[in-house]
């Protein structure tokens, strides 16, 4: 079926409402900006939901923004009252389907937010001095943009407690306060402060009360009953040297109280040598200074005032001093022996005494002018506390002295000549006129310094085969001397070289020829010695610098070498210069048969086959012959500058590791052109089977030494009887055979032939076998010179140490030893003698 769709529509909530479609609606110009200031409502017959809208005519400015859904309305820019008192706004209202649009006004309400504002500024106002108190003099007027109270005006002037006026607060006429009187002499213009303050209202929620401020200015206008006053006494003036008649000395002023014209004249003191403009007040010179018979005058001036008929009327008289002075126009200025100098030297020798004058200075300052302007300071520029200047301060004149304060700073050696600047500067003047001199003082040396070198030792480089007199170090000695310096050279380095006396130029001998590969280095002392016999050292370095005269040389010019494929031979060649890079060789192949078969090293020289010839075959294949002799020519180049170079031509036999027995023939094969390595290796090789030799040897040495400490079990000792003294020892050794090994144990008893024994006979056998070896007793000290000592081998010194011990033990027992221990020690001891061929002694 078919339905009607209303319009929706705006309530009217009547004018005082904040709700509804703004209709009446006023807001305060003091609302703040963001502030929500109404609420949009309507609604749909058909209950449809609704939303708002809110647009201004256009160019007009937008104050208020509405939340479509809610309603709600929102300031967003401030209000003016007294700008814009009245907005006019569309609001509107929508189903979606229908809208409906208002126009409402919506009145802003007034805040006192504008203070007073005074008209016709500024206020300016000329009343005679006599005007009767209580007279009106002026009537200010402020306005207030404000409504209400605030919008009220009334008017009070600021406290001072010497007013002279009043104003009325309703009105604002301002009149002279009852009795008060004005002076011009006193005050010609008053400054009044008048205060403006609306009625009060309110702003922002409180209440507020604005006001405004002006000035008014009040001319007193003279009347004439006050004489003429001179102002800015009492008046000096002065005269300088300079002045020329006509010249301004004072201006006097008289104010008058009535502002009447004053007139001036002079009165007395003038002497004629003064004048003065009636109508200015301006003293004048009349004759030049030089004239003048006194340095103080005191002229006496009348101000008398000028009536309307030009009748002079009341007067005011005032004292003038004037004095001549001199004027600060001349420096000071430096004097010497001929009139006016600007620069003063001396010739002296160095190191003078502390406080002594320098004589020969004669400076004289002065300066013309007169009193504090003749006042000056001296002071010297220069080395500090070198020289002082005497005196100071000077007034007008003074001769000046110059006086050594530190003799150390005048100094030969470290400066011929020392500068200063000799100021002279005015003091309590404003000018400040200064002059300057130069003091130079030239320095003669005395015999206080040794001479010496500029360091302990000087390096040269002198290129080898320099002509004989090449120079070799030049002007590089002391730095100063007393007179003459004389130079001289020795050491042992120094037979090649010669040393000019007087300049110290170092040179070659004339016959000298430098050969780097000789000798590269050189070293020797310099002497330098002045005409006092004071002296310094200083060594020198030569370094002989190599040059490239010698070309690279192979040992032969035909090189024959055998290579086995797959091992490099290699070709040397020496250069006999003594530096890098003069003797450094890169060698390199010319050219070869067949071509394009070997490489070689250009640092080592080391020739290889091409990495494709790797068999016999190949190479076979490669000549088409048995012959296995390949050729090429190999250059060696150094590289020094000038390059020189040298060639030789090597024939390489071609084979293989195989056709050789055994790896040390393929050894010796390979090394035949290089006998030394061969000789070298099998030297090396010999070395180590001889160590290996002598550690066997020496093993079994130590092992057989310690098994020959064979001690016997028994010896046979004959007993002398105890009433028979010994017989004197014959130091004499029986004599030794070794044909028969055992021989050498035999040792004839020399007692045997002194001693009978009742139980033996001549004829009895010898014992069976014999003794050890024993230490004999020690020989009587009547031993006959004649005889030597022989000496009895044994086995070893352990040996004899414990038979030592046997023999001074008490009663042995007799007995025989074993044939297998005599064996033995037969067989060791024949040993010990062939290897060292020589005994060991009792």
């Amino acid at each position: 079926f078919w339905q009607m769709d209303y319009a929706p529509y705006f309530y009217d909530n009547g004018p005082s409402s904040t709700n509804g479609n703004m209709a009446l609606f006023s807001i305060s110009e003091d609302t703040p900006v963001g502030a929500q200031v109404y609420v949009l409502n309507g609604t749909d017959p058909e209950g449809d939901p609704v939303r708002y809208g809110l647009t201004f005519e256009k160019g007009s400015k937008e104050y208020f923004r509405v939340d479509s859904k809610s309603g709600n309305v929102t300031l967003i820019q401030e209000l003016d009252r007294e700008k814009q008192s009245e907005i006019s706004v569309l609001v509107s209202v929508t189903d979606g389907r229908n809208k409906v649009t208002e126009t409402v006004r919506v009145f802003v309400t007034d805040a006192n937010d504008e203070p007073p504002e005074f008209q016709n500024l500024p206020f300016i106002v000329d009343i005679p001095e006599d005007t009767a108190p209580g007279t009106s003099i002026f009537r200010v007027q402020a306005i207030d943009k404000d409504m209400g109270s605030g919008g009220s005006v009334s008017y009070y002037l600021q406290n001072s407690p010497f007013a002279k006026f009043t104003i009325d607060g309703h009105s604002g006429i301002l009149r002279v306060k009852p009795g008060e009187t004005l002076d011009y002499e006193t005050t010609p213009t008053h400054f009044v402060t008048v205060v403006a303050k609306d009625g009060g209202g309110k702003y922002k929620g409180r209440h507020q009360v604005m006001t405004s401020t002006a000035t008014i200015t009040v001319n007193v206008m003279d009347a004439q009953d006050m004489p003429p006053s001179f102002v800015g006494t009492p008046y000096f003036g002065y005269i300088y040297e300079v002045s020329v008649p006509g010249s301004e000395i004072f201006t006097v002023y008289a104010k008058d109280g009535d502002q009447v014209t004053a007139s001036y004249s002079l009165l007395a003191g003038s002497d004629g040598v003064f004048d003065i403009n009636s109508t200015s007040g301006c003293i004048t010179l009349t004759t030049f200074p030089s004239l003048l018979r006194n340095e103080l005058y005191e002229i006496k001036v009348k101000a008398s005032e000028v009536g309307p008929d030009n009748q002079l009327g009341d007067f005011d008289i005032t004292t003038v001093t004037v004095r001549v002075v001199d004027l600060n126009n001349h420096p000071p200025t430096f004097y010497g022996e001929n009139g006016p100098q600007s620069k003063f030297e001396v010739t002296m020798y160095e190191h003078p005494p502390a406080g002594e004058i320098l004589r020969g200075f004669k400076i004289t300052v002065n300066d013309s002018d007169q009193g504090a302007n003749a006042k000056f300071k001296l002071r010297l520029v220069g080395p500090n506390r070198v020289l002082r200047v005497v005196p100071q301060t000077v007034l007008n004149e003074a001769q000046v002295t110059i006086i050594v304060e530190d003799a150390s700073g005048i100094d030969y050696e470290k400066g011929p000549t020392l500068s200063f600047k000799l100021l002279a500067v005015e003091i309590d003047t404003p000018e400040r006129f200064s002059s300057t001199a130069d003091i130079v003082i030239n320095l003669l040396d005395t015999n206080d310094n040794v001479p010496k070198f500029t360091s302990e030792y000087y390096i040269a480089r002198v290129p080898e085969n320099s002509p004989g007199g090449s120079s070799v170090v030049t002007n590089q000695y002391p730095v100063w001397g007393w007179g003459e310096v004389k130079y001289t050279i020795y050491g042992s380095g120094s037979d090649l070289f010669s040393i000019h006396p007087s300049t110290g130029l170092i040179s070659t001998q004339p016959w000298t020829s430098l050969d780097a590969e000789v000798r590269s280095k050189y070293n020797f002392y310099v002497k330098a010695q002045d005409s006092e016999g004071k002296y310094s050292l200083a060594e020198v370095f030569v370094t002989v610098l190599d040059m490239n005269d010698h070309p690279p040389e192979f040992d032969e010019n035909l090189l024959e070498k055998t290579m086995i494929i797959g091992t490099p031979v290699r070709v040397e060649a020496v250069d006999d210069d003594a530096e890098s890079p003069n003797n450094v060789i890169e060698y390199s192949i010319m050219k070869a048969d067949p071509d394009n078969a070997f490489d070689i090293n250009a640092e080592t020289g080391e020739i290889n086959l091409k990495p494709y010839i790797k068999s016999m075959e190949i190479v076979q294949n490669i000549t088409k012959q048995k012959d296995c002799t390949w050729s090429l020519v190999v250059q060696a180049r150094d590289r020094g500058s000038p390059s020189f170079s040298t060639t030789a031509v090597v024939n390489i036999d071609i084979t293989e590791a195989t056709h050789l027995n055994g790896p040390m023939a393929a050894f010796l094969f390979r090394s035949r052109d290089n006998p030394m390595k061969a000789l070298g290796m099998v030297i090396g090789i010999i070395s180590v089977l001889v160590g290996v030799t002598v550690m066997i040897s020496t093993a079994i040495y130590m092992r057989n030494s310690k098994s020959n400490r064979i001690m016997p079990a028994r010896r046979i000792i004959k007993r002398r009887p105890r009433d028979q003294q010994p017989p004197p020892w014959i130091n004499k050794m029986p004599v030794f055979k070794f044909n028969n090994p055992a021989a050498k144990f035999a040792v004839g008893d020399p007692e045997a032939s002194t001693r009978e024994d009742s139980s033996s006979s001549a004829s009895r056998p010898k014992p069976p076998p014999p003794s050890a070896p024993c230490l004999p007793p020690p020989p009587p000290s009547n031993t006959r010179p004649s005889e030597r000592p022989r000496a009895v081998p044994t086995i070893s010194g352990a040996l004899a140490s414990k038979g030592s011990k046997k023999a001074k033990s008490g009663r042995r027992k007799e007995g025989n030893i074993s044939s297998a221990l005599v064996s033995e020690l037969k067989m060791k001891l024949e040993q010990k003698i062939i290897e060292s061929n020589k005994g060991m002694y009792y």
